[in-house]
């Protein structure tokens, strides 16, 4: 696997501003410092247009929504698609509450993304797709996670990112299947959000029509770097893991995701997703 950008973050050091949720924003600033990127969190209304002339990738997570959050989002996300800034939406548990449903489903309509990245419940969700998810845990269903990833893109016209044991990324018209990771990942809070944190530092160094393969590298770098803070540590080092895995991703190297990456490509089928 080519890993073209791992180095253009650190070398460039892009400004993400996030638009996170109170357990996140500690975590994944600290990981985007890690990787190489430089975050800013900020969520005052007053501040969004300024923040979109600087920046070069905006995060959008819903984790705790609030009706003033919403207001700020949507200033964001608007004075970023006019400055042609890469907007990334993490919609957390979107499906949990009518508020969070509708949140999203505004969204959408009002905001052009370049990656939307959730678990399985969360873009099911979003790709329209039944499921029965738990909070904002993954839930389970009887789609295909590879199909309710290429019926988001292909919906919202964007890069689709499906999290889980393994990953599924998509265009609508090409898909990703990345078998990298670690099953101490998702026993860290929040290990999502800064994944999708990670992918706006990607996208924020990538050209427009790369953005599919920006994160596909952003999974990637990302599973790998946990795999490699794993090695010798029992299932129930959660907190060993934490540190160790912020140690990995400031450590890892193109050379060694290029090595570990277990990444299959495939065209998508034009059939889609069915609710």
């Amino acid at each position: 696997m080519d890993i073209r950008y791992l180095d253009a973050v650190r070398a460039r050091n892009p400004l993400v501003h996030n638009i996170t949720n109170i357990v996140a924003a500690h975590f994944s600033a600290n990981g985007l410092l890690a990787v190489g990127a430089s975050p800013i969190m900020a969520d005052s209304v007053e501040e969004m247009e300024e923040l979109a002339a600087v920046s070069a990738a905006l995060v959008i997570n819903i984790g705790t929504l609030a009706s003033a959050t919403v207001q700020a989002i949507l200033l964001a996300g608007k004075a970023a698609n006019r400055a042609g800034v890469p907007v990334v939406l993490d919609p957390v548990g979107a499906g949990v509450t009518a508020f969070r449903r509708d949140t999203v489903e505004h969204l959408l309509r009002e905001i052009r993304f370049a990656a939307i990245r959730g678990n399985a419940g969360e873009m099911a969700q979003v790709a329209g797709v039944s499921w029965q998810a738990k909070g904002v845990d993954a839930g389970s269903g009887a789609a295909a996670l590879d199909e309710i990833a290429a019926a988001v893109a292909r919906k919202h016209n964007t890069v689709a990112v499906v999290s889980g044991a393994v990953d599924y990324v998509s265009d609508g018209l090409k898909l990703a299947v990345l078998e990298n990771g670690t099953p101490l990942l998702p026993r860290i809070t929040t290990s999502g959000c800064l994944l999708s944190a990670v992918c706006g530092a990607f996208l924020g160094v990538a050209a427009k029509d790369d953005y599919l393969h920006a994160a596909v590298e952003a999974c990637t770098v990302y599973a790998v770097a946990g795999e490699l803070a794993a090695q010798g540590l029992r299932p129930t080092q959660s907190g060993t893991f934490t540190t160790a895995f912020i140690d990995s991703l400031g450590a890892v190297t193109a050379q060694q995701v290029a090595a570990a990456a277990r990444v299959a490509w495939r065209e998508v089928p034009q059939t889609g997703a069915t609710a």
